[in-house]
This record gives C-alpha cells, structure tokens and sequence, in this order.
C-alpha cells in the first residue's frame, strides 16, 4: 500500500496553515515561531496516536464524530483500566484534552488559558516518557505557554482559536496504518519539511547540521550487518536534529535499538524529541540529555554502545572550558591530547577532535562508529589528528574511510569524510574510497550542493561492504601498507599510476614526431606574424592631449 501522495500534501498544507497562523498574528519569523510550530504539531500527532491506539483496544469507539463522547461516557474505571492497556510509549489523554473538546468550547471565555492549561497538564501528566533530561536530571516541558508569545493580551484568544481550528481540519490516524518502510520515509519527508526553516546555525553554541540523508543512509548501511540480533544501544554525542540515529534505527529495526544521545542545544533536543515520536522510538525519549558532551558528558561512565554515529561541530571556541579537559579523569579519553588555544581566531579551535576520541572512549569492545571529519583529517602529518588515526591503526580498529564529493553538506562547503572505527576489524582489508568525483551539481538558493543518485549511493554501500578495489574510486589496504604510508587514510596516495603503452613502428613513431615540428613551425611563424602586428599598432600610437 502506497501512502497517497494527496494525504502527504495535506500533512505539509497543516504546517503552512500553522506558519500563517504565526504570520497573521504578528510571529511570522519570530524567534518563538519555531517553538510554536514544532509543539502544535506534536500535540496534534499525539492527539491522534492516543484516539488511534484507543480504537485499536475499543474499536467500538471508531466513529470519530463521537469518539469523545463514548470516551467520556464511560466510567472512570473503564477510562482507567484502557490507559493500563496502552503501550508505554503512547501519551494518557483525558476527554477534556482531545482537541475535538477544545475544538467544540473554544468559542467560551479565557480561551487562551484553556488551551494553555490543557498543553501543561498533558505535558506535566506524560513527563516520564516525554520530557528531557538536563545533565543534572532536571526535565524540560513538553508544552510551553503558547499564548503567552503573543504581547497582545487581547488577541489571545483568537490566536488558539485559530490553531485549534486548523488542527481540527485534519487527521494523521490514516499514516498509523501504513506499511513499516513507507511509514518511515513518509515521516521523514514530513519531518524534513517541519524543520526546514528553523535547522540553521543561528550563532549559538553547536550549530545543528542537518546531516544529508544519502550520508545518513550510506553510514547506515555500511555499519549495520543484515543479521543484527538483540537490542543494540546506539548514540550520537553531537545529535543535532537525529537524521544520522533516525537512518541507524530504521536500518536495525526500531523495536531493536535503544537511542542514547547528548547536544549541548534545547533546540536540537526539541527537534530529536519530535523526530523520535515521528519515528516510533518514543521509548528513548528519557535518553536525551541536553549537556555540555565535551565538559559535563553525562554517559561517560555510565553506558558504552554498540553503535555510535555523529556529525559533530568541526570547529568552535572551547576556551572557556578548555583547560577543565586536563583533570586526570579525561587523561584516557583524551588520549591524542586536547587542542590548545591559539592566540587570534579562537572559533577555529578544532573541536571535532575531541569529539572523535570520545567517541573512541565511549564504544563498547565490539563496537562500531561512524564520524563525518573534515578531509584535512585524514592525511595531517603531525598533531592530535596522526595521533588519533595512529590509534585507529595500531589497535586494528580502523575499517575504512570515505571521502564524499565537495558541497554534499549544503551547509558547509568544507570537504568532509566518513571515518568507520569497528573494534572488530579485519586489519588485512583496510577500504580507503575516494568518491569525490560521484553526485551532481543543483542549485539550493544562493548555494551550490552535490546531490548523489541512489545507484551511487549503492555503488559506495556495495564497494565497501563486499572489500573491492576500484579503478579511481577504493582500493583494499592492509595495517603495515597503512604505517608505511605514515598512517594516511586518503585513498588517492595508494592508486597504482598506470602508464598506458602503445605499440608503433619506427617509421609510425618517425611520422608523429614530424608531425609534430609541422604544426609547430606553424604556430611559432602564427605568433611571429602576431608581434610585428602589435609592435606596428604600437608605433602608431600617439598622445592626444
């Protein structure tokens, strides 16, 4: 069954509807838009994830029309004993917080502190499975204030009487039904489509990037075995959004993996929380933590994983807290050493280097990871980057590299690479790609972004999963041609030149060469014929004050 391509449209019309809500009562590109948009959408989709899963246990309560006055004809012992029924990770709505309740009063006075009211107690009532964690264990709110963004008190009312109104005007209960994949890929799109105005680097601290999804289906792909048993534990210390986890899961199977992440950003934290609803991965909700990874990681010693991805920040002043990296409990974490601050361009600090040795730290003894590193990375001569691929090498850790094509990031134009880190890994099989030359050039806005076709991202997959070497795309190298090559990773340094000889006669050989001397008396008497033109028009120039 293929979702109907009219039921996604009317997903992203909700959102434009939301957007000129905003735009019509004075937010529009406001700072608080964001917040407005995401947390009205979210209430809307749990709205309709509680209504569709109640059907499932009662399907006497189909009839959407009366689903809330069935619901709330019964006696608070049946409403009781349906909620125990619910799997955990499904919100408990009560008859006055479904948004047909809203919906049918909101004509009534102090609209706008029932609305807001309602978004607290939903918030408050679901902590324990929606809520953020801080590195302290305080949680965030589910639901902000909404009304209190518009500085017009008398216009309260209107602006949640508006929302409510375009929530009311449609249904995700339809999507629920879908088949597995499709459901993944029709969420995605939509997520995508949510945050497309709002996932920018904004000045502050950790910048989401958005990671493109043929890197995040490319990394997924290459890390993950078909055969993947038991529930694996995967983590992103630089989570951003969580496209990378989001492609790792779906790869593994959503009901097989547990999410662990961390980002120094609320708004990062919001857009993962949406995401993993999105995604079926309510579960890992109490696993997000917003901290400082680099200086307060709340996982260090807790939890190692068997699959950790991320795109971290490449580059970022850590001054203020540099010098707190050097106590003795970061010595093994920190085992290439920590960059030190240089005395102009501090925001050059290169803070993905402390990113890639956590991550080293934090793998379990059969673990895998996938790091998205500047390309300088893997061939620096000196420094914390050779001592940190030295480590890769001389522990057997190293799987691979791929270099992608410049501008696959429309964010950045820095060239980046894939760095695959297994504690497993075969050390004779080394894969080392360069697929700099695959993808095509499109314009996005002022931008020029590398986009690679499906079949490419098959022919990257396929290459370095089956070990193959590639005319002027991979090559197979072993742990010591590795060392010999003061422990590169750029594939280009171990392609074989190859010379094509052809065979002529002497006299074939003869005849080329006058050839030759032919065409190039021809152009020495061209050239000779062109100065004493120039020199003449030279002569004949005179001043004409």
């Amino acid at each position: 069954m293929t979702l109907d391509i009219t039921y996604t449209t009317k997903t992203k019309q909700l959102i434009d509807n939301l957007k000129s809500v905003c735009a019509n009562y004075g937010l529009g590109n406001d700072g608080n838009e964001f917040k407005i948009i995401s947390q009205v959408f979210l209430y809307k989709f749990l709205n309709d994830k509680f209504r569709y899963e109640i059907k499932k246990l009662k399907p006497e309560l189909g009839d959407s029309k009366t689903f809330n006055e069935q619901l709330e004809a019964m006696s608070i012992g049946e409403r009781e004993l349906l909620m125990d029924l619910l799997d955990e990770n499904v919100p408990r709505l009560k008859p006055h917080q479904l948004i047909t309740y809203l919906y049918n009063i909101q004509n009534t006075g102090d609209f706008a502190k029932t609305f807001d009211d309602t978004l607290r107690d939903i918030s408050v009532e679901n902590a324990d499975v929606f809520s953020i964690k801080s590195s302290t264990g305080a949680k965030d709110k589910l639901f902000d204030e909404l009304s209190n963004f518009i500085t017009d008190s008398s216009q309260r009312d209107a602006f949640c009487r508006a929302l409510i109104n375009k929530l009311f005007e449609f249904s995700f209960e339809e999507s629920f039904d879908t088949y597995f994949d499709e459901k993944y890929d029709f969420f995605k799109d939509i997520f995508e489509y949510l945050i497309k105005d709002y996932n920018s680097d904004s000045g502050g601290k950790y910048a989401e990037y958005y990671t493109p999804n043929a890197v995040a289906r490319i990394i997924a792909n290459i890390l993950v075995a078909e055969d993947e048993k038991g529930n694996k534990k995967c983590y992103d210390p630089s989570v951003g959004s969580g496209s990378l986890l989001m492609s790792l899961a779906h790869k593994i199977g959503e009901d097989k993996c547990t999410i662990y992440s961390e980002d120094i950003s609320q708004k990062s934290s919001t857009m993962l929380r949406l995401n993993l609803i999105l995604n079926n991965l309510t579960h890992s909700i109490p696993n997000v933590i917003k901290t400082n990874t680099i200086s307060q990681p709340f996982y260090l010693e807790k939890q190692k994983f068997d699959y950790i991805v991320s795109n971290p920040p490449f580059k970022l002043d850590f001054s203020d807290f540099r010098d707190d990296l050097e106590k003795d409990s970061f010595k093994e974490r920190f085992f290439a050493g920590i960059p030190n601050v240089p005395k102009a361009k501090k925001e050059s600090m290169a803070i993905y280097l402390l990113f890639i040795q956590h991550i080293i730290h934090s793998l379990n003894d059969t673990g895998k990871a996938a790091v998205v590193v500047p390309t300088g990375f893997i061939t620096a001569q000196s420094g914390i980057e050779k001592k940190i691929r030295e480590r890769l090498v001389d522990k057997g850790w190293l799987r691979g590299v791929v270099s992608m094509p410049s501008n696959i990031f429309a964010s950045t134009g820095t060239n980046v690479s894939v760095l695959f880190i297994d504690k497993t890994a075969d050390s004779e099989h080394i894969v080392l790609m360069d697929a700099s030359k695959l993808g095509d050039t499109v314009k996005e806005g002022k931008n020029q972004r590398t986009v690679l076709t499906r079949a490419e991202e098959a022919r990257i997959v396929d290459t370095f999963n089956n070990r193959q070497a590639a005319d002027d795309l991979s090559v197979v190298v072993t742990k010591k041609q590795v060392k010999e090559k003061n422990y590169s990773f750029g594939a280009g340094q171990y392609f074989e030149v190859k010379i094509d000889h052809l065979a002529i006669s002497v006299d074939e050989f003869n005849a080329k060469i006058e050839g030759f001397e032919e065409r190039l008396k021809a152009l020495f008497s061209h050239s000779s014929l062109l100065d004493a033109k120039i020199q003449k028009e030279l002569s004949q120039l005179r001043f004409n004050g």
